[in-house]
């Protein structure tokens, strides 16, 4: 038995009848994208695909690896006989060893989904490449099988389409289901435990885009698929249904369930001398107050910020407040809202708060932050100089309040003068 790490076999690797895994293995990368860790390192899984009148290429592989995509072809094709080229995903590490192999099939036509120009143009000089963008019900003939297209944009790139094999029940699925681990016995019945590297690569690559996940999913689910075979990591060919439920089950939301009806609020906050503190409370009294929303409130002072981010991405809105020191946001509030860049945040509802001692800049940079989230901050921010005054955590319950209104709808709408956002 083959161990992760070993050398290259040469030929391609048979997954079904007159198809063939035709990727290679990078078994020493430790981080891919810059953003995610690679302990197993990862492969990158192209496909052949024979029918009666020709062959199908199903993605390529990143252009340094090509000497080995080229050897598994040529140990089960000719080069004349590829007659189409399809890309799922125009990434480089799909793409780029296309320009080679157009060389060497020059007859081949190559197949994109309908939104993959651009990136065609921007990645590979497309202006000079002809191809055939395809949608949803389009298909390639091979003779005897049948390649089929549907679009599944933002899995995880505008572009990203899956590619179906009715006769063998085979979804070449792009990069949705993969994972980075590399293991040279391919399939997952055969290789080691993956389950972390699974959820890792979804939280990482898919999250951002979950409700794109669940719109595919209505159409994977009603295909008899029987295998998935991905553009990273093993080849799912024992119960694939069980990964289709597991996208469904990170994709689904979890708190709207015990929550019924109710908005949810979150006030983060941190604080230096019970200031920031003082008013956070007062804020989460308020919207309290107004009825119709959950409120929850946590000081980021006590752990990480991580496991916030699941409560962030289900939740209605949430209120961050810091002090200001040396005219900035504290650093645990930056590294909370850096990680919401992972998740779906856009039209929520935002707002900021904090105390200070001379400027107070920490509250306007917050905010700036949330709308460059694209969050909705309906309300000026609230500050307090130094410790906050009664009058001052009185206007911090009314922010909360009136937040609370607006988040249930119950806030008639304001003119507000853009002058004082300054």
């Amino acid at each position: 038995m083959n161990r992760p790490g070993v050398a290259q076999s040469e030929g391609a690797v048979e997954i079904a009848p007159g198809v063939h895994w035709i990727g290679v293995r990078d078994p020493d990368l430790r981080t891919f994208d810059i953003i995610l860790k690679t302990a197993n390192g990862t492969t990158y899984n192209a496909y052949a695909v024979r029918g009666n009148d020709g062959v199908a290429i199903i993605d390529t592989v990143k252009a340094n690896f090509a000497d080995d995509f080229f050897r598994r072809i040529e140990s089960i094709a000719r080069y004349d006989e590829i007659r189409a080229i399809v890309l799922n995903h125009m990434e480089p590490d799909h793409s780029g060893s296309l320009p080679e192999l157009l060389k060497r099939a020059p007859q081949a036509k190559l197949y994109i989904s309908g939104r993959g120009r651009p990136m065609l143009k921007g990645l590979l000089h497309g202006d000079r490449l002809e191809f055939t963008a395809v949608h949803t019900g389009d298909s390639v003939d091979l003779g005897g099988r049948t390649l089929r297209f549907f679009q599944t944009p933002f899995l995880h790139w505008p572009d990203t389409m899956c590619t179906w094999l009715a006769d063998e029940g085979i979804l070449f699925s792009g990069d949705a289901f993969g994972c980075h681990y590399c293991d040279a016995r391919l399939f997952n019945d055969a290789v080691g435990d993956f389950r972390f590297s699974f959820d890792y690569y979804y939280a990482h690559i898919m999250r951002p885009f979950r409700a794109h996940v669940l719109e595919a999913l209505e159409q994977i689910e009603a295909l008899p698929v029987r295998i998935v075979a991905p553009s990273h990591g093993p080849v799912l060919r024992d119960r694939p249904q069980r990964y289709l439920q597991r996208y469904r089950e990170l994709s689904s939301p979890a708190l709207g369930k015990e929550t019924g009806e109710l908005k949810t609020l979150l006030v983060f906050y941190i604080s230096a001398y019970g200031s920031t503190r003082a008013m956070a409370e007062e804020i989460a009294a308020g919207a309290e107050e107004a009825g119709g929303v959950l409120v929850s409130l946590y000081d980021i002072e006590g752990g990480e910020v991580a496991p916030f981010v699941d409560l962030i991405e289900e939740a209605d809105a949430l209120v961050v407040g810091s002090p200001t020191i040396n005219g900035d946001a504290v650093k645990p509030v930056w590294d909370l809202l850096s990680s919401l860049a992972t998740i779906q945040v856009r039209s929520k509802m935002g707002g900021a708060f904090g105390s200070y001692g001379w400027t107070g800049e920490a509250v306007g940079m917050i905010e700036d932050r949330l709308r460059g989230l694209k969050l909705r901050v309906p309300m000026k921010g609230v500050r307090a100089r130094l410790i906050p005054t009664e009058v001052e955590l009185a206007e911090c319950r009314s922010f909360g309040r009136d937040l609370a209104l607006h988040l249930t709808g119950q806030m008639e709408n304001q003119i507000i003068d853009m002058a004082t956002l300054a």
